[in-house]
């Protein structure tokens, strides 16, 4: 296959949407009543580099394509990385064997054809970085560098790292509904570690962007990782208490994640989810905007249209507090008795109502408490709602940051989390496909010595 760095995507885009017309037509010559089909198709590199030497230079090159078929209503799916005419036909085969001894399921098929996208809109998705590997490293090591020089406490590194790729995307069902798109995805990182006498903190900054002038330079990622590693320089232990929450706008990306995933199709229709039944309920504030918008220019989560085909468009998920909709793909959507959100494939580049207040704004307001900066463990139940997960951050009192606390747990519901919201800042200072700033939570329990 051709470098997706510098090759034509059109032509690129052709070929395997000539392996997905080969798929589809060899999946109704075996009797199938419709199918579907995927191929993908990237190149890349990474490079990492540790106290100023080259650690690993990985060239990448993947391709796959996937194949479902449906014989009424019984599903049979297979796949391989072999894109001959010989192994599609023999996937094809696969799937078909597989469909004839499956269980008819009343949800098994395509989306309805209606719902498919009839334009794939150009979302700027597409910057190759021809870099060489000798400026990939280049780059690595002036962003460790920056990183180790910017003050004497950072002793350690665990290394910086650059990555390129380069992919294409083609889906196509026997609707007649065939669509590609190429896009591209650049990132930076670095992880350091600081030390005063026998204390050590380790901490990290990264970048990631779609095109690699929207990276942030590697001496301001490497900076970062700096301030933030001495910042957790004599972290000390909390007592056992219940006081205000504030999470650092990282983190607050990450409730919405555990939200996303209560009103997922799949979670609601299996009842595994603490927002059963809450469409049109208020589950935030009546403060609180989100929306969702696939549609983005450049957005690191962008898409003309999902996992089934059926064409994205930007939605509220949040209006006024209240809850606008579920994220449903075709076949949770039936299972609930309800129409596609356009979410196979997960929801696309979210983001939260921000209000004028800066980080110190928000220390202001959350007072006396704990802002939080860093999350371990995996304790969240999406069932009910039960959230416990290790910390790290700062002590604030009367809105000023007095020291670094570390080994402590937070615990709540998340139910009463999200409604416990008091105010979200507009300090997001990173580019994700989640836009949001720190969230004041009323309160929590810490739980600590």
């Amino acid at each position: 296959m051709a470098n997706l760095a510098t090759a034509d995507s059109g032509t690129q885009i052709q070929r395997l949407e000539a392996a997905i017309d080969h798929l589809l037509s060899e999946a109704k010559r075996c009797g199938a009543s419709a199918a579907e089909a995927g191929v993908s198709a990237s190149t890349g590199l990474e490079v990492a580099v540790r106290m100023g030497e080259i650690e690993t230079v990985e060239h990448t090159r993947d391709h796959g394509l996937g194949i479902t078929v449906y014989f009424g209503k019984r599903k049979g799916s297979a796949s391989t990385s072999d894109l001959s005419s010989a192994a599609i036909s023999d996937a094809v085969a696969q799937a078909c064997s597989i469909a004839k001894y499956t269980q008819e399921d009343p949800c098994a098929g395509l989306a309805p054809a209606e719902l498919m996208a009839t334009e794939i809109p150009s979302l700027d998705l597409e910057h190759p970085w021809g870099i060489s590997v000798e400026d990939a490293v280049r780059l690595a090591t002036d962003c460790e560098d920056a990183a180790r020089a910017h003050d004497a406490r950072i002793v350690n590194s665990e290394g910086a790292s650059l990555s390129t790729h380069a992919g294409l995307k083609v889906y196509g069902n026997s609707h007649g509904f065939v669509g590609g798109y190429p896009s591209t995805r650049h990132g930076l990182s670095v992880a350091v570690v600081g030390k005063v006498g026998d204390d050590m903190q380790r901490d990290y900054w990264w970048t990631s962007a779609r095109a690699p002038e929207d990276l942030e330079s590697a001496e301001s990622v490497g900076r970062r990782a700096a301030e933030r590693t001495v910042e957790r320089l004599g972290a000390r232990r909390l007592g056992t208490r219940r006081a205000p929450v504030l999470f650092r706008a990282e983190q607050a990306a990450g409730l919405l994640r555990h939200l996303c995933g209560a009103i997922n199709g799949s979670s609601l229709y299996r009842k595994m989810s603490f927002l059963l039944d809450q469409l049109g309920e208020p589950i935030f504030p009546d403060f609180v905007q989100l929306s969702e918008d696939p549609l983005r220019l450049r957005g690191l989560a962008s898409a003309p249209f999902d996992g089934d085909g059926v064409a994205t468009a930007p939605k509220d998920l949040l209006r006024d507090g209240v809850l606008q909709t579920y994220l449903l793909d075709h076949y949770s959507a039936c299972r609930l008795g309800m129409t596609t959100t356009a979410n196979a494939g997960g929801v696309r580049n979210m983001s939260v109502g921000m209000s004028e207040r800066d980080r110190p704004a928000m220390l202001r307001e959350l007072g006396t408490g704990l802002f939080v900066t860093d999350l371990m463990g995996q304790g969240v139940n999406n069932v009910t709602g039960d959230y416990s997960r290790g910390a790290t951050g700062f002590w604030v009192e009367n809105g000023e940051i007095q020291y670094p606390v570390e080994e402590i747990t937070i615990a709540g519901n998340l139910k009463d989390m999200f409604k416990g919201l008091v105010a979200i800042g507009n300090d997001c200072d990173f580019i994700g496909s989640t836009t949001t700033g720190s969230w004041l939570l009323e309160e929590m329990t810490i739980a600590g010595e």
